[in-house]
């Protein structure tokens, strides 16, 4: 389809007791597609006319939209365009990796209005919650008072299992403390802020979804590949989480790379393979994850880490669209642009030479948003979760 094309969301309800619902649905149309006046907007969400005109009066006032100059050169009378408001609310969005943690501050429009940063070899609860309660105010300290009430909550975005392969990171024992401790509890007593969490994998799905290529398609498959390698579900225009959260957990898919012993996807497509292989021959892998990115010191060894991760990205994404018939696969990291770019074409043709007997091959296309993707995603949680439709 047309790269510019948006897809449509579904229609409203014009009966009493719905108007929550369709608040919501006008923010998401208006987000989705960008600035248009009320009669698209009503075309859009099949509500009537004034049914559309009492709600945008409603949200322009509590300052969710804003009404911009009208645009003339057309018989009758001037459209006059709605636009969401970047101001109507903001949120934190903190990431906790297994190797660096992010705390950003984003509007409504998904601009990162300040952002901090933080590496380590491996992040434990108190340092993290040092980290959320420091940055609070320091992160705000340039907001307008008006911005400063706008800030409507915050979104906690890490692994689902954050203490397992522990080896792997080369933490140490009291590194389980994670699977004991409530975070959410914990950082909830030094704010008052809403407090939502999600799986980083998930919160970079979202963003994508929201502020990337999600609203090129109505169903795909997202993979974001990090310390290990996750993902996200979108089905009918909206990121499906599953019953049991383990929609788009691709990380234990099995894959066969080399044509040699099946693993799983995590230990054929994860950025903590090319870390090891960093540390072997001597290099800094302090700076894999230092912004901004600049990998150009060891050049040497993407080359195979980038060959066998896309032959495991091939085999993953025939297997997932064996079952769900996704229109693409979108793949995206914590990586530099050309390192992803680089991915993705070998991708597309090592799922060129895989047995496509009877399977329509989805397209395999770079995700927009990048390594602020989990952090991001996080922080457009707490503001998605109360004004707009997912």
């Amino acid at each position: 389809m047309d790269g510019n094309a948006v897809r449509r969301l579904g229609e409203g309800a014009n009966q009493t007791g719905v108007r929550a619902h369709n608040e919501r649905l006008i923010m998401s149309v208006v987000q989705r597609h960008g600035e248009m006046p009320g009669t698209e907007i009503a075309k859009a969400t099949g509500l009537s006319a004034q049914t559309v005109s009492n709600i945008l009066r409603k949200l322009q006032d509590e300052g969710f939209l804003l009404r911009r100059s009208p645009k003339r050169g057309r018989v009758g009378k001037p459209s006059v365009p709605i636009a969401v408001d970047p101001d109507g609310a903001l949120a934190f969005g903190l990431k906790i990796g297994r190797r660096s943690a992010d705390l950003a501050l984003t509007n409504m429009h998904g601009d990162i209005l300040a952002q901090s940063q933080t590496t380590y070899r491996y992040p434990m609860p108190e340092a993290m919650l040092n980290y959320l309660s420091e940055g609070f105010e320091n992160l705000a300290s340039s907001l307008t008072a008006y911005q400063r009430r706008r800030i409507c909550g915050i979104g906690i975005a890490a692994p689902s299992e954050i203490w397992s392969w522990v080896d792997v990171l080369g933490a140490p024992e009291e590194f389980t403390i994670w699977r004991e401790i409530d975070f959410p509890g914990e950082a909830a007593r030094i704010t008052d802020l809403p407090l939502f969490t999600e799986n980083d994998a998930t919160a970079a799905c979202q963003a994508e979804h929201i502020f990337g290529r999600g609203r090129e398609f109505s169903d795909y498959a997202y993979f974001f590949i990090g310390s290990f390698i996750g993902g996200g579900i979108v089905q009918n225009s909206s990121v499906v989480v599953g019953a049991q959260g383990n929609a788009g957990a691709f990380g234990p898919l099995r894959v066969c790379p080399d044509g040699g012993q099946t693993v799983a996807l995590m230990d054929a497509a994860s950025l903590y393979l090319l870390e090891a292989a960093i540390a072997e021959t001597g290099g800094d892998t302090a700076s894999m994850w230092q912004m901004p990115q600049d990998w150009s010191a060891f050049e040497d060894l993407l080359d195979p880490w980038i060959a066998r991760a896309s032959q495991a990205l091939a085999q993953a994404a025939h297997s997932v669209c064996s079952v769900i018939d996704f229109e693409a696969v979108l793949i995206d990291g914590a990586f530099p642009p050309n390192v992803r770019a680089r991915i993705v074409h070998q991708t597309r043709q090592y799922m060129g030479e895989l047995d496509l007997r009877g399977l329509t091959a989805p397209r395999i296309e770079e995700g927009h948003v990048g390594s602020n993707a989990r952090v991001l995603g996080a922080a457009c949680s707490p503001i998605y979760a109360q004004y707009f439709f997912k």
